[in-house]
């Protein structure tokens, strides 16, 4: 994507109004959440150099809400982590997913996963940190959010970031990392991994994974508890056994139901353990 103005790069930014195509076909057993009772729809988030879109959803009543920013997997804002900021929304959040792609392109209209591989990898961490800053002073200032009860989760792409935000973020007082990559080789635009801020960590984090994630080997995941224990968050890692990479994801042939279900569960405990819930 090229250097764009901020008039331009604002104008461009948006976010899909349904699945990505690159994972067409959709699962029959989709979850779809209505947006019954909730305030549910795009908004736009003033950011260094311009605004970046994102979806926000919460209960139509209610004021200082607990807060949770919600973060994608490679292929966008797109209806799956929509409906997720709407399941979360139900259970009285105010729940909010930025586009952190919207400058490098919209990944969403790209079918093959090499092509969005290519977008994501001009992402910096910087960016998404300083987007992620923003984004909660615009949930507080602006959203009726909570900045004192302030979670994130994060799936795949998003799982990592969630590693790393928590880390970067004192406000942030507990996240959910679901299958996010754990070890990597430094560059400028990615200059740390999870596991090189792991003894940092701060805010108590609850790692989700899959035994047969065929991208994040188990030995990753276990330098990742190593690492956690040299430290003083409380973070912990459940891993299912049998489960793939994206077994959350109920749009992919990957969803596994008892398991996703589980996790769930563990999500909405860990976040009332550690002070985040309505």
């Amino acid at each position: 994507m090229a250097e764009l103005s901020r008039r331009q790069f604002v104008a461009t930014a948006a976010l899909t109004t349904g699945f990505a195509i690159a994972v067409q076909p959709i699962a029959q057993g989709v979850i779809r959440t209505d947006a019954q009772g909730l305030r549910a729809g795009t908004v736009r988030i003033p950011v260094a150099d311009g605004e970046i879109p994102a979806y926000r959803a919460m209960p139509a009543m209610g004021a200082n809400l607990p807060t949770i920013l919600v973060i994608q997997e490679i292929f966008g804002v797109h209806e799956h982590i929509q409906d997720i900021c709407r399941r979360l929304a139900k259970l009285g959040y105010l729940a909010i997913a930025p586009e952190l792609f919207a400058r490098q392109g919209d990944v969403s209209k790209l079918n093959q996963i090499d092509e969005i591989r290519a977008v994501v990898a001009q992402v910096p961490d910087g960016q998404v940190m300083s987007d992620l800053d923003a984004t909660v002073t615009w949930a507080v200032g602006a959203s009726q959010g909570n900045g004192k009860k302030l979670a994130i989760t994060g799936f795949c792409w998003g799982g990592r970031i969630t590693w790393l935000y928590a880390a970067h973020q004192p406000q942030v007082k507990t996240g959910v990392a679901w299958y996010g990559r754990l070890v990597g080789n430094a560059t400028e635009r990615t200059p740390r991994q999870p596991v090189d801020v792991a003894a940092q960590l701060r805010a108590p984090v609850l790692g989700l994974y899959g035994g047969q994630d065929t991208g994040i080997p188990l030995d990753t995941v276990a330098l990742m508890r190593e690492r956690l224990q040299a430290g003083t968050s409380s973070s912990q890692i459940v891993v299912y056994p049998e489960a793939p990479h994206a077994f959350f994801a109920d749009y992919r042939p990957s969803y596994r139901e008892a398991d996703a279900q589980d996790a769930w569960n563990r999500l909405q405990v860990w976040l009332r353990q550690y002070g985040v819930s309505p």
